[in-house]
């Protein structure tokens, strides 16, 4: 294909196919998915300064040590930890939140006790736990369809300790990739909305304070969970046998949110969060920071995949588009700043309560780059071919070389104006020789002597333009530049007749012919480019000064090299010659052109 129409058919589909590849990779890709969500993770999510009004009181491992193994602990010992907090009801919990269950009877009298620990100390919430799955229900229009949130079983406490106490699920959903990401604030369970312990506990917290607090826009029943501390960020040591025992100064907890939980690794109620992957937080903590979060009202708002991906399927476009009209250095940092900017965007949106994907845009962007990049790659290498194939015909390797180094973009393949030195080359007496030889010895003969003339405008940098017959057209100047193309012309002139003098001597002892040949040289304007058909075309140069090299040729005598008054001066002294004034008559050109005769050293 024509390198332009390539290009042109790319520029027009490749930019939209790369975005749309880009958007299906962002959407359907799992490990970009989890690559994606760790950077999210990483940026999103940082410890801060948080007011000092959540408590951690933990189920933790001196409490089992002090107390013997949690499973043989009986509900008096809960009963015992909220009657502490009831012996000075000025120094009493705004809200006391138990993280365990307690469903079913087991002792009557630790049940009773637990129960009315809780009634005399008030604002007590107990956890409640819902078996969530997926399962086939019947829609509105009776089929049936999936219900991604059905609840199977759902457990409350036991009844006296239901009608003493307030009600919060502690239910926690991991994403696939078991991080703990999200704060799920309500579930329906038996036709009934039941918040989450950490919804009800601020709740009740704001009340005691004489203020409510903000539900998450759009009544979700879950919001992406922005963690206020690290884990231990919450947890002060404070066991729940020092409460028992009295070793905690009520100042600790007065007028607070306290959370009662497990603590221990082994009572194995800790989650991998957000905020640090690679320590587990305990559910304590968990609560704690999803209560900082309701009551700063600070719910974020994942925004939605397709117009991420309609916005993430323009700027890869655009990105691709700029790159392409930039140098790879300048496309480099422009790539750089635009992830950049990008991941900056992102964030600054979080700031206002939009979670997005952040490596969306990047990787589209790295896309674009690469893609471009590769592009750009692939085109030099077919421009590169294609120089190759043409130039590799009229002038030497190296020359093809120097073109390639230079760039194609420096190349005008179509016709340029531009001074050239030409030269033309003819064997005088060629036709008689044709006849009295044979074809073979004429073949021959030609062929050494155009071996010759061409290896001499090789080494001297010329474009060999073409072979008439025996005649040989090449000129200096294009398609690179050259200071001193009237020198190397010239100098090829020379060598060329020399040659053929060396040439000739060989050929008498051989074939007992003479081979003598005349040189016209001329510089001046010309327009040199492809000429031709779009399948069939030439590397030439046409105008006045190519006709003027002929005509200089054709009147030049065997073993003589007839150049122009432009040549002569371009040579400023190097190569002698004489003038012949206007005693030799060019076709088409006036009486008073000036034609010299070089003297060949």
């Amino acid at each position: 294909m024509n390198i332009k129409k390539f290009t042109s058919v790319k520029v027009a589909i490749l930019p939209a196919a790369l975005a749309l590849a880009v958007c299906l990779v962002a959407w359907g890709w799992n490990a970009f998915d989890a690559i994606d969500k760790r950077a999210m993770d990483g940026i999103y999510q940082h410890p801060r300064a948080v007011p000092g009004d959540i408590v951690v009181i933990g189920i933790d491992d001196k409490a089992l040590e002090e107390l013997g193994p949690y499973n043989t602990w009986d509900r008096n010992i809960m009963a015992s930890a909220l009657e502490a907090f009831s012996a000075e009801p000025s120094e009493k919990p705004a809200v006391v939140a138990i993280d365990t269950l307690y469903t079913g009877t087991s002792d009557p009298g630790a049940d009773t006790h637990l129960a009315d620990a809780a009634s005399r100390l008030g604002n007590v919430i107990t956890a409640s736990y819902a078996m969530i799955g997926t399962a086939a229900v019947p829609g509105e229009n009776g089929r049936l369809r999936y219900d991604h949130s059905h609840v199977f079983e759902y457990s409350l406490p036991y009844e006296k300790l239901k009608d003493a106490t307030i009600q919060g699920h502690i239910n926690a959903m991991c994403d696939t990739d078991g991080i703990l990401r999200h704060a799920l604030l309500y579930i329906e369970a038996d036709g009934t909305k039941v918040y989450s312990m950490a919804y009800k506990a601020a709740e009740l917290y704001a009340e005691e304070n004489g203020r409510k607090i903000d539900a998450p826009p759009g009544g979700n029943a879950g919001f992406y969970l922005s963690y206020s501390a690290l884990p231990g960020g919450f947890y002060d040591g404070y066991s729940i046998t020092d409460l028992i025992h009295g070793r905690l100064n009520p100042d600790e907890y007065a007028g607070k949110i306290v959370f009662i939980g497990p603590y221990a690794i082994g009572l194995q109620d800790a989650f991998f969060t957000a905020i640090d992957r690679s320590a587990q937080m305990y559910g304590v903590e968990y609560q704690a920071n999803a209560v900082r979060a309701i009551l700063d009202g600070d719910y974020k708002k994942e925004a939605g995949n397709a117009p991420q991906a309609l916005i993430l399927f323009i700027i890869t476009a655009a990105a691709y588009v700029l790159f392409k009209k930039m140098s790879l250095k300048y496309s480099t940092a422009a790539a750089v700043l635009l992830t950049a900017a990008s991941i900056g965007m992102a964030y600054m949106l979080y700031t206002f309560g939009y979670v997005v994907h952040i490596l969306w845009i990047p990787f589209g962007v790295l896309a674009a780059y690469l893609v471009s990049a590769g592009s750009r790659y692939v085109l030099s290498v077919i421009e590169k071919q294609q120089i190759t194939r043409t130039f590799e015909r009229y002038v030497a390797p190296e020359i093809v070389g120097e073109i390639l180094k230079a760039g194609p973009e420096n190349l005008s393949l179509g016709g340029k104006l531009c001074d050239i030195a030409v030269l033309f080359v003819d064997v005088r007496g060629f036709t008689s020789m044709s006849e009295r030889l044979s074809p073979e010895k004429v073949v021959h003969i030609l062929n050494r002597y155009l071996t010759m003339a061409s290896g001499c405008v090789e080494r001297n940098g010329g474009t060999l333009d073409k072979f008439v017959g025996d005649a040989m057209m090449a000129f200096w100047g294009a398609p690179l530049e050259n200071d001193d193309s009237i020198g190397s012309a010239v100098k090829t002139a020379a060598e060329i007749v020399k040659g053929a003098a060396e040439v000739s001597r060989e050929l008498v002892e051989e074939t007992g012919e003479e081979l003598n040949v005349g040189v016209g040289v001329h510089f001046g304007p010309a327009v040199v480019g492809n000429m031709g058909a779009e399948r069939h075309m030439d590397y030439t140069a046409i105008g006045d000064t190519v006709n003027t090299a002929a005509r200089l040729e054709a009147n030049a005598p065997a073993g003589t090299v007839y150049i122009s008054r432009a040549v002569a001066d371009g040579l400023k002294g190097r190569y002698g010659c004489t003038s012949l004034g206007n005693s030799v008559k060019l076709k088409g050109k006036s009486e008073d052109f000036e034609v010299l005769k070089l003297d060949i050293p």
